[in-house]
C-alpha cells in the first residue's frame, strides 16, 4: 500500500497532479480545491491511499490524516464513489462534517454535486460517531473559511442569473489571484466575480 509521498509536482490537472518521485512521475487524484493551490515545480507530500479496481489501480492524495480518513470513511457508504468523496472534502473541511454528522444534519452533503438526498442521508447515519478531528485549531483556519465562503459566493450568483457551472468556474478563476484577505471575504469575492463576469444574466434578459 502506498501511504505517503512526497516529491516535485510536473503536472496539474483539475482534479489531479502529478508528482516525481525517485525518476517516475504518479498521477494522484485530488480535490479541485488542492489542485487549485498547487503549482508545477512545488515540492509536496501527501497521504495517500491506492484504490485497486478490476481494470485500474488510482492513488488518491490528501493534505491531512484526517482527510484521508474520512475520504475512507465515505467510500463506505452506500452510493459514495471515490469522485463522490472527493466532492464532500472539496466542499466541507473534516470540522464541517463532523459537526453535520453530530448535529444529524444532511444539508451539507445534499449540496454537494453528485449527491443525492438518499446518499446524503446515508453519510450522516453511517459515519455518525466515526468522524474526528485531530487538531481543531487548524481545521478553522484558511481551508474552513474558505469552505464556508464559496458556496454563499455562488449561491448569490446564481440568484443574479448566473448558471451553477458558470459561477463556480467563474469563482474558481478568481480564487487562484485573490488575496488572502479577499479570499476570506463574501463581498470581495462576489464583487471580483461580477467583474470577471459581466454584467448579470437578469440584466441582460431584461435590458
Amino acid at each position: 500500500m502506498i501511504s505517503s509521498l512526497r516529491g516535485t509536482v510536473v503536472h496539474v490537472e483539475s482534479d489531479a497532479v502529478v508528482i516525481e518521485v525517485g525518476g517516475v512521475g504518479l498521477s494522484v487524484a485530488v480535490t479541485a480545491q488542492l489542485a487549485r493551490q498547487t503549482h508545477t515545480g512545488d515540492q509536496i507530500a501527501l497521504h495517500t491511499t491506492l484504490i485497486v479496481r478490476e481494470d485500474s489501480l488510482s492513488l488518491f492524495g490528501f493534505d491531512t490524516r484526517d482527510d484521508l480518513a474520512v475520504f475512507t470513511l465515505l467510500l463506505g457508504v452506500t452510493g459514495v464513489g471515490p469522485k463522490s468523496a472527493l466532492g464532500v472534502l472539496a466542499t466541507l473541511s473534516v470540522a464541517q462534517i463532523a459537526d453535520a454528522v453530530s448535529a444529524d444534519d444532511d444539508a451539507p452533503f445534499r449540496r454537494v454535486s453528485g449527491i443525492g438526498p438518499k446518499t446524503a442521508k446515508l453519510i450522516v447515519v453511517q459515519l455518525a460517531g466515526k468522524v474526528t478531528v485531530s487538531n481543531p485549531t487548524a481545521s478553522a483556519g484558511t481551508t474552513t473559511g474558505r469552505a464556508q465562503i464559496t458556496p454563499q459566493v455562488v449561491q448569490a450568483l446564481i440568484g443574479l442569473g448566473w448558471s451553477e457551472r458558470i459561477a463556480i468556474e467563474a469563482l474558481e478563476g478568481v480564487m487562484v489571484d485573490a488575496d488572502s484577505a479577499d479570499q476570506q471575504s463574501v463581498p470581495a469575492l462576489l464583487r471580483l466575480t461580477l467583474a470577471q463576469l459581466g454584467p448579470s444574466r437578469k440584466e441582460s434578459v431584461h435590458g
